[in-house]
């Protein structure tokens, strides 16, 4: 079986043509500024990489140029669209709607419109992609995997705010957390990792730290507290999200600052965190900067680090104890400074780990704690498209 995998943005659409025989990629790419000028096709195949310009009004003609990518005959990698048995989209928000992956019909669809106002920059998109899939590729089967499913396993202790309950019931208001497939994903692999060595594993703290940060408290295989919220801006300092902030703090930007409130919001998600405090929001820079003697890029790193620890911290009460950290993302994957931050402030946990190894480990999978800590300490790469390509594989024979 051949799964084409999709993720739309507002005015993007990255892909992935997986084969699940061998799960090896046949090709990727993204296409950018749909709907602006500019617009443009990057797709890698095999050894190649190609790029075309073309006016893209909308994603139905993204993605007819990405059908054509598909299929040429110097840069495809099928013979025909047949050759592409399911397609499998990610999709930013449930809601409360779904609770795992599942197939494409007029039902799910009309639930997913419902949700646009828990994510109204990226479920327009998501809607304007499949629709354009199942125009274009009407016998194609689509399938739904979201980036919230994952922590629909958090008791209502976890998940709630402490609002007036007649006000969640109504707008759905709750904490979702986000980077499920990221979070699924490597603690299923450090599962497998450590089970297949006699080590307890039942209570592990997953880092996906990036340019968007979440940890994720899995207690069993299953997610039972996460920091983001009921969008992506909640949680840890990001590289231009605030993070967790006080409420009242957008009203006083409000005033101070002549804003609204979507205007407040945009400034919290466009130009805090690393950008704001630091003035990078790329991580390599924040830490150059630092390097080369920046206050405020230290800072920056150090609230970073901090707020890890605090929520690991949490998250080993919640739970009862803890037997793994896991590290994914851009960060968590390939800066050893950053991971340094946050583990250097664990010694009381009995934690320890190989400075070394830390210091080596870029982009891999790497055990980084030393044989006396009390905690595994992994480094462990993601690989979020091929958890959407399982569950859109999965979900189709099942229906078949």
């Amino acid at each position: 079986m051949k799964v084409l995998v999709v993720n739309a943005g507002s005015s993007s659409l990255k892909y992935q043509l997986i084969e699940m025989q061998d799960e090896s990629v046949l090709c990727r790419g993204g296409i950018e500024r749909i709907g602006l000028d500019g617009s443009f096709i990057k797709h890698v195949y095999g050894a190649g990489e190609h790029r075309i310009e073309r006016p893209l009004a909308d994603h139905t003609a993204a993605f007819r140029l990405l059908i054509e990518c598909l299929t040429d005959a110097q840069i495809g990698v099928v013979a025909n669209v047949d050759e592409i048995d399911a397609i499998g989209h990610r999709i930013v928000h449930s809601g409360e709607s779904f609770d795992g992956s599942t197939y494409v019909t007029d039902e799910a669809m009309d639930k997913l419109r419902a949700l646009v106002p828990l994510a109204p920059l990226h479920m327009p998109a998501h809607i304007a992609c499949i629709e354009s899939c199942r125009a274009l590729l009407p016998t194609t089967p689509n399938v739904l995997v979201f980036d919230t499913a994952f922590h629909a396993t958090m008791p209502r202790k976890a998940s709630m705010y402490a609002i007036r309950y007649e006000d969640y019931e109504q707008y759905k208001i709750r904490r979702y957390g986000f980077h499920g497939t990221s979070h699924r994903f490597v603690s299923a692999q450090a599962i497998e990792y450590l089970t297949a060595r006699n080590c307890t594993c039942g209570k592990i703290v997953t880092c996906h730290l990036g340019n968007g940060s979440s940890i994720t408290a899995v207690k069993d295989g299953k997610c039972v507290d996460t920091s983001m919220g009921m969008t992506p801006l909640a949680g840890i300092p990001m590289g231009t999200r605030s993070g967790d902030v006080d409420a009242a703090v957008v009203e006083m930007l409000c005033q101070c600052k002549g804003m609204d409130v979507s205007q407040a919001l945009t400034y919290l998600n466009k130009e805090c965190g690393f950008k704001g405090i630091g003035g990078a929001s790329d991580a390599r820079d924040l830490c150059k900067a630092a390097r080369e003697g920046s206050e405020r890029a230290q800072l920056a790193i150090d609230m970073f680090a901090y707020g890890v620890r605090k929520y690991i911290g949490a998250y080993t009460a919640a739970m009862g104890g803890l037997d793994a950290i896991v590290f994914t993302g851009g960060i968590g994957e390939n800066s050893h400074e950053l991971r340094a931050a946050i583990l250097d402030g664990f010694d009381f946990m009995g934690i320890e780990y190989d400075k070394a190894v830390n210091a080596d480990a870029h982009g891999r999978f790497a055990v980084l704690s030393a044989p006396t800590s009390r905690v595994q300490l992994l480094i462990i790469p993601t690989n979020e498209e091929l958890v959407i390509a399982r569950d859109t594989q999965q979900i189709v024979r099942a229906t078949a």
